[in-house]
């Protein structure tokens, strides 16, 4: 989710819950404790050097059950934070306290929940460290040939 469609659908929210990936809600009385701008300058297993630029939202809890976070005051801290660090429509990234470490993810929406979707680890260089392209899995009864189509040549044996 970009942060312009973070911003169109808070116009429209009364309230704001951030669903985890195992469907449970973060505590309500959540705050959003920075938006910011992370920029990884990296150079890759193969080699190519790389720039990704996000915007990153810190969720935080903490004892404080008597104030919610309500969708105009968020939408004010993304256009401060747009104006004072001059901030681009960028792709959302989300942290959040687990119970050992922080936990990164990305950002959808249902129409009702911003859903904290789990970030995965890849390699960006596979084409140039050897590791093979994924290849399709057929259980063997279920692969049907189809038929006029394996012809000397075609390729399809």
């Amino acid at each position: 989710m970009k942060l312009s469609e973070i911003k169109n659908s808070l116009k429209v929210l009364e309230t704001i819950a951030f669903e985890l990936p195992n469907g449970e809600l973060v505590p309500s009385h959540f705050h959003v404790t920075e938006v910011g701008k992370v920029t990884k300058h990296f150079i890759d297993c193969g080699g190519t050097v790389r720039n990704e630029e996000v915007v990153n939202f810190q969720l935080w809890e903490a004892n404080d059950f008597d104030h919610r976070l309500h969708p105009e005051k968020l939408l004010n801290i993304i256009e401060l934070s747009e104006n004072k660090l001059k901030i681009p429509d960028l792709e959302i990234e989300v942290e959040y306290q687990m119970k050992e470490t922080i936990g990164k993810f990305n950002l959808e929406f249902d129409g009702t929940n911003f859903l904290l979707v789990s970030k995965l680890t890849d390699c960006l260089a596979k084409d140039k460290c050897g590791i093979p392209p994924e290849k399709l899995k057929v259980k063997i009864g279920e692969w049907k040939a189809k038929e006029n189509n394996c012809t000397p040549g075609s390729g399809c044996c």
